[in-house]
């Protein structure tokens, strides 16, 4: 993944995270990556209010490598995958944290800006946008 910033938050798996199998919920991997993109936006805006989030999910979807159980130690990764008019899609992966090889998800998910006083969607801020071009895997000559 070079050539791009990565986004990069340790995950700590809490027992209340799994199924009867002893395996991380499906469902739970969900809110991996919600956390990953509050982090995220909190750590390159310094946002703190959630009134000061400026998109709204549109689509999610992830593929389960390997099952994360309590003892496995995981980072999630994410970046930019692509930036449009109002809307980007984010890329994670769910991998060991001794061993980045170790892939346990892949996932991605599209969000869209959006006025919350208005309940309409707007075009990507170009303050969003400049930042978000810092992850984009395939940036823009």
């Amino acid at each position: 993944m070079a050539g791009y910033k990565v986004f990069t938050l340790e995950i700590d798996i809490r027992l209340r995270d799994l199924d009867a199998r002893g395996h991380v919920n499906n469902a739970v991997y969900f809110t991996y990556f919600e956390h990953g993109r509050l982090r995220f936006y909190n750590a390159e805006f310094q946002q703190k209010k959630l009134s000061e989030i400026n998109f709204i999910l549109a689509h999610t979807g992830c593929d389960f490598v390997k099952p994360v159980t309590l003892t496995d130690q995981v980072t999630l990764q994410m970046w930019v995958k692509e930036i449009g008019t109002k809307s980007f899609t984010l890329n994670y992966r769910l991998v060991d944290r001794a061993d980045a090889e170790t892939v346990y998800a892949r996932a991605d998910s599209v969000l869209v800006c959006f006025d919350y006083v208005n309940n309409v969607t707007i075009n990507v801020p170009e303050a969003l946008r400049a930042k978000l071009t810092e992850y984009l895997e395939t940036p823009v000559p």
